[in-house]
Order: C-alpha cells, then structure tokens, then sequence
C-alpha cells in the first residue's frame, strides 16, 4: 500500500481486501484483552482501527512482515484506548499500564496456580517489586468511580449524592461575624475589653472586676449596656 500511489485507482479495493483479510487478527488481539471492564466490541472497533492504521502505514522497507508490523499497532491502539478513554480519574500513564499488565498477570497465575496469585507471585512473574503491585492495585480504584447518582438505601428512592455533606449551620453566623468587628469598634474601649474579657477569655464577671477595679454588679450593667448597643447596630436578637 505505500508503494501505491494514493490516486491509484485500484488502491480502495486492495486496502479494503487486505483490512478484511486482516481482520481474524484484529478479533484474536481483542479478545486477548477482553474481561477487564470493556466491551468486546469496543475493543474489537478498537483494534480494527489499528489494523487500517497498519494496513495504510506498512512499508516492506521497515525490513517485517506485515504481521510483525500489524501486532504492535494494533496492541498499541488497544492499551491507548484503554489508556485515554477508559480511566474515571486520570492516573499517570506509567500507573494504566502497570494495572493492565496486573491484570494480565492476575489472569494467568490464577491459572497456572489453580488459585488467585498473591502479590509476591504477581510481582515475580511481572519482574517488579511488591511495592510497584500495590501501588498498580491502589492505582486501579481509578478505572471505575461510582457515579453520584447511583440509587442508595434499602428502596432505592435515594441517590448517594444526597447522603453527601450535610447542613453547615455555621453558614448562618458568617454574615453576623462579618458585621461584629465593625460593631465592636463602636464601643469605647472599657466596654470592649469587658465583652473581650467575658466572651473570649470566659472570665466571670467577679475576676473582671477584679481587673478593671469595679463592683460586680457594674461589670454586669456594663456587659449589659455593651450587649444592647451590639444588638442595635447588628439588629440581632440572638446577642
């Protein structure tokens, strides 16, 4: 195909012969890849992409034959797929091949062993450490995510984005805050630092009277006369 000219006129008909005499190769490459969360005929599209990508690259000057050539590219175009289009969060590109490549391994050591491999068997048949599984494992949790819509609870009428978060009744306050520097500023200083004193450092009224040398009874009308102007500049009756 590349030695022919991209106007020839029998060019169409020879690529779409070499594509469908090709194609047992691509359906044997995707259902190597089959069971791990895709749909057959999504790898099978999948992998006939990459067979016309071989079919209309090959050149015999790249010293291969045309399936030595068609495998990796159809393989290629098959872990891309599973790369880009597949993953819920993206994930470092080193991470989705070390999930596919667990996989694979998990698949034929449970064969092999007639028992599901443990990490130290899959990290001695991949050539890694046992650390790089479980990291590849933990990586994993991002190929799927549960969507929030996802019904919860016994009658299904609840979906789980609603049992998320809850109600911050701190929310109503933040206005009341924002508001109370400013009416703080309005009262002099003695009423200030008595409010300071009772509210912030949960004095009693007897050891602030103690501080600033008065009765008990005058921190009190002075706690009170502070409160009321607070409550009119914020018109707040909660103060």
């Amino acid at each position: 195909m590349a030695a022919m000219p991209a106007a020839h006129p029998s060019r169409p008909a020879l690529r779409d012969r070499a594509i469908e005499a090709w194609l047992p190769l691509a359906r044997h490459l995707a259902n190597r890849y089959a069971g791990r969360g895709e749909p057959v005929d999504d790898l099978l599209q999948t992998a006939v992409v990459g067979l016309i990508k071989a079919v209309d690259k090959f050149d015999p000057a790249f010293g291969t034959d045309f399936a030595g050539y068609a495998i990796p590219t159809v393989i290629g175009e098959i872990k891309r797929h599973f790369r880009d289009r597949t993953w819920a969060v993206r994930v470092p590109r080193r991470l989705q091949e070390l999930r596919l490549a667990i996989t694979g391994a998990n698949t034929t050591l449970a064969h092999t062993l007639g028992r599901s491999p443990t990490v130290a068997d899959i990290a001695g048949h991949l050539g890694i450490s046992e650390e790089d599984v479980l990291e590849g494992l933990e990586g994993a949790r991002a190929y799927t995510a549960t969507s929030l819509s996802t019904p919860v609870g016994t009658d299904g009428a609840t979906e789980l984005g609603e049992t998320l978060g809850g109600e911050d009744h701190e929310y109503a306050l933040a206005e009341a805050r924002l508001a109370l520097g400013p009416a703080l500023a309005s009262l002099d200083e003695r009423e200030r630092k008595i409010l300071i004193l009772r509210f912030y450092g949960n004095l009693t009224q007897t050891e602030i009277a103690e501080q600033i040398g008065v009765s008990q009874m005058h921190v009190s009308r002075l706690i009170s006369r502070a409160l009321a102007k607070l409550r009119g500049r914020l018109g707040d009756d909660t103060i």
